[in-house]
């Protein structure tokens, strides 16, 4: 008797965790290119920008897919791999590397498609999330101050001024 609920149970979590997968391949397939521009804004190198969308969809694994909405899902996404990029900016590894180590290396910027997203990824941290949110990912003010966790009038001034550097930056090289 005890086998029947114990068989139920594991065909029961079979199907629970092929859900899953599918629910995280689907979001993977959806949201990994925006999760690797935004980490790529931040590492500003194709390798750890790889290795935060890989760590993001570990994370989301972990989490489980108990998002209220699509929206909610993308939201969490952007917010963990902008938390990843600063936790990884601030290690103390990448503070003591050796120039020589990558003498060898290619141009790994090649992922910059225009000279407008140049400029956006060199805009200081705080300036950038916003404006990528904003224009790219088409967010209103309100939903990045939430994403971000920042009042509305901080990110509409943020907005602001990335755009007042962006017009010098974009004006100066033509």
């Amino acid at each position: 008797m005890i086998t029947e609920p114990l068989a139920a149970q594991s065909q029961s979590q079979s199907q629970s965790q092929k859900r899953i997968s599918t629910d995280i391949e689907k979001a993977y397939k959806k949201y990994n290119k925006m999760i690797y521009q935004v980490s790529f804004s931040y590492m500003k190198n194709k390798m750890d920008a790889e290795d935060t969308v890989e760590d993001t969809f570990v994370k989301l694994m972990k989490h489980g897919a108990n998002f209220q909405s699509e929206e909610h899902e993308k939201a969490w996404l952007l917010r963990t791999a902008i938390n990843l990029c600063k936790n990884n900016l601030k290690h103390w590894r990448r503070k003591f590397e050796n120039i020589d180590d990558h003498e060898n290396l290619h141009d790994e910027n090649q992922f910059k498609e225009n000279e407008i997203l140049e400029a956006v990824i060199k805009l200081p941290d705080r300036y950038k999330a916003a404006i990528y949110l904003y224009y790219y990912e088409g967010y209103t003010t309100a939903e990045i101050a939430q994403i971000l966790k920042k009042p509305h009038s901080s990110v509409r001034v943020h907005l602001h001024k990335a755009k007042k550097i962006l017009k010098e930056v974009l004006t100066n090289e033509k």
